[in-house]
């Protein structure tokens, strides 16, 4: 089996896991693929921690759930230095904490203190964890999917803007239609009828991946897709140029970390569906979800309501391809 088989099996049983939610499965398997970190928002109740973890039964790999709360401290995440002492002699051993896993669930990662949320970023952009004088790396497969609740949002400490940059993407999810919420309904009590039986299908190898990633290394992108994409971040930090209207919507445009995650996710997408070129459509397809994070929309853009996602669909739209 081809490594785009494996992986396009792989998505097939997960979306069978989550249904009426293909796109938060397929960006959670572009993620994969282009090695980033999802920030997923959402209303409790939406699937956000079981597609994950459909994602980690499906794929051969460890899994690692962090339920974030305000008592928490960096080493719960990071693990420590722990005194043993065995014969009659100790010593310092490092015991690795949950974050040593391929697939980490950080759950409502905004309800914990800066310090600990600064640890888990920085385990995510170094893929180390410095514990004294020793350093650690991470598995050579590793994924965090972050989630956090838009709503309850007292007492909870919300990621600065240049930690959010840290994420590959940021993804809504909302409501699924009625149809589909009769098969969740039916999904859920055929499970609890037949005890959550796992699958008895072979889990997808992690050597997929890796292979997969080298054939995306490998897709070509043309130069007008280049400067296509530069062209919408230079866009969210002159929107100006695209309509008076919309110069002061937005405060702060992305950073070069959004060309370069537009560029990684593009590619996946276009080998996903199976061509070894990048498209303009591969690129409005991952544009919104790599940028939301990434632009501060103004003052005046927050009080008529707006939403970053709001201002790029007035945006993109406007940005022509060279």
């Amino acid at each position: 089996m081809s490594a785009l088989q494996s992986i396009q099996q792989l998505q097939s049983r997960v979306n069978q896991s989550i249904i009426g939610q293909e796109h938060i499965v397929e960006r959670l398997v572009l993620a994969l693929l282009a090695n980033g970190n999802v920030l997923m928002e959402g209303l409790p109740g939406l699937a956000k921690t079981r597609a994950i973890k459909a994602l980690a039964s499906n794929l051969e790999s460890d899994f690692s759930r962090i339920q974030f709360t305000p008592d928490l401290l960096p080493a719960d995440i990071t693990g420590s230095d722990m005194y043993f002492e065995e014969s009659g002699h100790g010593s310092f051993r490092f015991q690795p904490g949950p974050i040593f896993g391929n697939l980490i669930l950080a759950d409502e990662v905004n309800r914990a203190p800066a310090k600990v949320q600064a640890a888990l970023l920085e385990a995510m952009e170094e893929r180390t964890v410095t514990v004294g004088d020793n350093t650690h790396n991470l598995p050579d497969l590793f994924m965090v999917l972050a989630t956090q609740n838009p709503v309850e949002q007292e007492g909870t400490y919300p990621l600065p803007e240049a930690q959010m940059d840290r994420f590959l993407m940021h993804v809504n999810i909302s409501y699924t239609s009625e149809d589909d919420e009769i098969q969740i309904i039916r999904l859920v009590r055929g499970e609890k009828t037949h005890g959550g039986t796992p699958s008895e299908d072979k889990q997808i190898p992690q050597q997929s991946v890796f292979d997969a990633r080298q054939e995306i290394d490998a897709v070509s992108v043309a130069e007008n897709m280049d400067r296509y994409i530069v062209d919408l971040i230079t866009a969210t930090r002159h929107p100006d140029r695209y309509g008076e209207e919309l110069g002061s919507l937005i405060d702060v445009g992305a950073s070069p970390r959004g060309s370069l995650a537009i560029d990684k996710c593009a590619r996946a997408h276009a080998w996903l569906h199976e061509r070894d070129y990048v498209t303009p459509d591969d690129i409005t397809a991952v544009a919104y979800d790599c940028l939301r994070h990434r632009i501060m929309p103004s003052y005046e853009a927050q009080a008529d309501g707006m939403t970053a996602t709001d201002i790029l669909q007035q945006l993109i739209p406007r940005i022509a391809v060279a």
